[in-house]
């Protein structure tokens, strides 16, 4: 029955499990692609993205290919342990989801500032999708940025 206590404690068991799993996952996708933007095929990868965008056109003429994917690793890495450290420490939640907003509104801006991104493919408007990932990603950003427990 709607509105029972029972019922009412099996949603927030299931919500509780659910906030847990996307903030794991979160961190562990956070975590793994931060890493990979140590190696140089993830730094070749990224360049025509951070190179055609308005807000980090300029970086490759301040510092080397490499060097910028291992300091956007770096800032992945960091919002990874927040959210991961955020689990116990609550006001960690709150840096964890600013950074993941802020992160992933720029790659999801990629989208429109990269070349080449779009494409038709049967008619249909494709693009490479693992960019899309961010969307739920810029979601939980904006979730934990507003959780209070």
């Amino acid at each position: 029955m709607t509105g029972t206590g029972q019922n009412s404690g099996n949603n927030q068991s299931a919500y509780t499990l659910g906030y847990y799993i996307s903030l794991f996952g979160a961190a562990l996708i956070l975590l793994w692609i931060g890493v990979f933007k140590f190696t140089p095929t993830e730094a070749s990868a990224i360049k025509p993205l951070v190179e055609n965008h308005f807000l980090t056109f300029f970086v490759y003429k301040i510092m080397s290919v490499q060097t910028v994917s291992n300091l956007i690793g770096v800032i992945e890495i960091i919002i990874a342990l927040l959210l991961i450290f955020s689990a116990k420490f609550a006001v960690l939640k709150k840096y964890a989801g600013i950074g993941m907003i802020a992160t992933f509104l720029v790659t999801l801006s990629y989208l429109f500032t990269t070349p080449g991104m779009w494409k038709i493919v049967d008619g249909v408007p494709v693009t490479d999708f693992f960019i899309l990932k961010d969307l739920m990603l810029l979601g939980f950003g904006f979730m934990i940025l507003q959780k209070n427990k």
